[in-house]
């Protein structure tokens, strides 16, 4: 048989409204047209489902039990369509996320609540891990995108740089708590909590207070681990923004510190496996989050 959607259209419409006008005003097509098609429908599959009856017709049996097969697929055509509305939405879909530990831990993590509270049928998992990582999982398709310590040059993955400002954090009863920002002087003399050894971003640190005589009795690889090494009274350090936040309410101050040292990330994904509408409108939220943010 070569039966055509259209027959099965037309069809469908005449069981539903009972009549060859209504169905041809609700398809947009004239009555003969409608007409046609029904004709051609019986022929195709060799039974009559309909009786005439001067200007009327009459469903026979066999067209109330075609139609509850009509009516199955056309759910299914439904359920489709309703499904590429809603990816064309980005309220479905699936997101695999690997970023460094210190967004992972802090803002990048409460971003995703977020945005998963605004689209609940969007599968989203997130890794936090090393950014050299996060870098191999972007570039062998592990993950749709990423963020990592920056600088970054990497061949064959997009990258772009989000910077963001060093903080220096200590304890809330320290002397320098009440300062509005932080200069490399304040910190002379100071037990200094170290992060991220061989890191770009403790050679910022270290050149900025390069003449800056300062005691580093701790060291850690990741920011929160300095954060609460700071609360507990280990001394100052100088970590993300982000990071400090999470620890504003557990016994440390967040002051801004000048000059600027260079906190930020970088996002990555790979060229070759193109970004889905959601992945696109994740990343360019998330990107706008971050510049609007303020360290509460």
């Amino acid at each position: 048989m070569n039966i055509s959607s259209r027959q099965i259209e037309a069809f469908r419409m005449v069981m539903l409204t009972g009549s060859i006008t209504s169905a041809s005003e609700a398809l947009f097509v004239t009555q003969p047209a409608v007409s046609r098609l029904i004709q051609s429908l019986e022929d195709e599959i060799g039974l009559a489902l309909f009786e005439r009856r001067g200007n009327h017709i009459v469903p026979r049996a066999e067209a109330t039990t075609l139609l509850a097969e009509v009516e199955r697929s056309f759910v299914g055509l439904s359920r489709i369509a309703a499904f590429a509305q809603a990816l064309r939405a980005q309220t479905v879909g699936s997101l695999r996320i690997a970023a460094m530990p210190a967004l992972a831990g802090s803002i990048l993590t409460r971003f995703v609540a977020r945005f998963s509270m605004r689209r609940p049928d969007v599968h989203i998992s997130i890794t936090g891990t090393p950014s050299h990582l996060v870098t191999d999982a972007v570039a062998s398709g592990q993950v749709d995108f990423g963020y990592a310590d920056g600088p970054l040059d990497r061949v064959g993955l997009e990258i772009e740089t989000i910077p963001m400002a060093a903080v220096a954090i200590m304890p809330k009863s320290h002397r320098l708590a009440r300062r509005d920002c932080i200069t490399p002087d304040d910190l002379s003399g100071e037990r200094f909590v170290g992060i991220g050894r061989g890191t770009l971003f403790r050679s910022r640190i270290d050149t900025a207070l390069a003449e800056i005589p300062r005691t580093i009795s701790l060291e850690t690889t990741l920011s929160q681990i300095a954060c609460l090494l700071v609360a507990e009274g280990g001394g100052i350090s100088l970590v993300d923004p982000h990071s400090a936040a999470e620890f504003l309410d557990k016994g440390i101050v967040a002051k801004p510190f000048m000059p600027f040292i260079d906190a930020g990330f970088v996002a990555l994904r790979s060229p070759h496996l193109p970004a889905s509408t959601l992945a696109t409108a994740f990343m360019q939220e998330f990107r706008e989050h971050v510049g609007n943010w303020k360290l509460p």
